[in-house]
């Protein structure tokens, strides 16, 4: 399953202006509810801090992916990358 946020964040979030963007990492990651095979999802993303780092920014984005008919979400997982100028 979070296997699928490298997937919906470029649709999710768009960055421009940038030299180089770098995945930074994860601090956070829960699966609340199984993924029957076959199910539809779809994903809203927050941006939830940015900080200034050597050279750029570091971005944290909370990412909530859901199960079509599912009564809570499949995965939250707060993603760090780095976008450097």
């Amino acid at each position: 399953m979070y296997k699928r946020q490298p997937l919906f964040g470029p649709q999710l979030i768009t960055v421009e202006g940038v030299k180089m963007g770098v995945n930074y990492g994860t601090n956070k990651v829960r699966f609340p509810a199984p993924v029957p095979v076959g199910s539809r999802l779809r994903a809203t993303a927050t941006i939830t801090a940015v900080d200034e780092v050597p050279g750029g920014v570091q971005v944290a984005t909370a990412f909530t992916v859901e199960r079509e008919g599912g009564d809570k979400p499949v995965c939250v997982a707060e993603s760090v990358a780095r976008y450097y100028l």
